[in-house]
This record gives structure tokens, C-alpha cells and sequence, in this order.
């Protein structure tokens, strides 16, 4: 029995010294500067106010945290640049004409969605305004398109929720989204999705 219980310590500590091992730095998946110029298409749809620009900048800052200087332009709202090229959708024509018109190699693209799931709700009379404590929902869903074969050569997205002690609905919008000076829990959320997304374009530690 003493014998058993001996290999048994011995087992865990072996299991322990190995993930107790060094950490290292695995360089980003994706290298941008091999997609240069990079285009940037502010994230949508409109509806979502604020939110979207937030977003779009948040995740411009993430995928070039740890890359070096790489060159981004942004090139405004779906809707702005597909008037400049004439067209009513992102599609493969599109994207073609968009790298043509501001020589760029590659262009990001993608959609912003949020929501909230009411728990305590308090209407505040002839104002149309309700405040409520919440769980919020914020998702992103977005793609680098190669704009010479209009490809897809990568996508990511993520969906995160978090409890918010009050967000101010207005109508039939989802809730009110101050970009200047957003609330802590939802900047948190939004930090969170952008994070997950952009994994592939960030240094990441793993234990040898």
C-alpha cells in the first residue's frame, strides 16, 4: 500500500513539475506585413451606432499590438465605399474593386451585433427611455479578403456576455453606447471579444 500511495505522489508531482514548466513566446499565427496595405471596412451595420467605430478601433489597435508597424488604412463604412465603386455588396467583384481603388492587398471586413437580456427593468414616464440591469451580448464576426482574387484568406469570430448593473434603452434601439466614455463592464466585454478574435494576429505564451 505504501508502495501505491508512493507512485501516486510521484505521479503528481511529475504532472506538476510539467505544467509548472517555463512559459515561451509563440510569435503571431498570421504576419501582417505580408498583407500589405491593409484596408480596414468599419464594422456594421449602422444600427449599432457607436458600437461599430468602437469596435473597428479597438480591433485595429489589437491586430497590430504585436506586429511591428504595419501599414492600415481605414476606408469608412460598408455603405461609403460601396458607393464609391458603384457597387451594392461585398462580394468578390467588390473587393477587387476596392483594392484597385485604394491599393490595398488585403481588406478587413466584418459584423458587429449586441443585445441585452433585461433582469430588472424601471421605465422612466414621457421619456421613452428604460434603464435596466442586464446581461449584455456583444458578437463579432470578421474576415481579411485578399482583394486580387476577392478570397477569404482568414475569419474569426466570437460572442461574449457579461451582467451590466444599468444600460439605458432608447426605443427600438438595443441600448445606449457611449464611445467617449463607455461603460466599464461593457468596455470589459467588448475588450474581451476583440482579444479572441484577434488571437491569431498576436504573440501568445504557451508552457513548454
Amino acid at each position: 500500500m505504501k508502495y501505491v500511495l508512493k507512485l501516486g505522489l510521484f505521479a503528481v508531482l511529475i504532472a506538476t513539475a510539467v505544467h509548472c514548466g517555463p512559459k515561451v513566446m509563440v510569435p503571431p499565427k498570421i504576419d501582417l506585413t505580408q498583407h500589405e496595405v491593409v484596408g480596414i471596412i468599419e464594422f456594421g451595420p449602422p444600427s449599432e451606432g457607436e458600437l461599430g467605430p468602437y469596435i473597428t478601433k479597438k480591433f485595429t489597435e489589437a491586430i497590430r499590438r504585436d506586429q511591428g508597424m504595419v501599414r492600415i488604412v481605414e476606408l469608412g463604412t460598408e455603405a461609403e465605399v460601396l458607393k464609391v465603386i458603384g457597387r451594392d455588396k461585398l462580394d468578390k467583384a467588390a473587393f477587387q474593386a476596392l483594392g484597385e481603388r485604394y491599393d490595398v492587398r488585403t481588406i478587413f471586413a466584418g459584423e458587429v451585433e449586441s443585445s441585452v437580456r433585461p433582469m430588472d427593468l424601471s421605465v422612466t414616464p414621457g421619456f421613452g427611455s428604460v434603464k435596466v440591469e442586464a446581461e449584455m451580448i456583444v458578437s463579432l464576426d470578421a474576415q481579411m479578403v485578399e482583394t486580387f482574387t476577392g478570397a477569404s484568406v482568414w475569419s474569426g469570430s466570437e460572442s461574449e456576455t457579461k451582467k451590466v448593473g444599468e444600460v439605458s434603452i432608447f426605443g427600438s434601439r438595443d441600448f445606449d453606447f457611449d464611445a467617449e466614455n463607455p461603460d466599464k463592464v461593457i468596455d470589459d466585454l467588448i475588450e474581451e471579444v476583440v482579444e479572441e478574435v484577434t488571437r491569431d494576429f498576436r504573440n501568445t505564451w504557451v508552457r513548454q
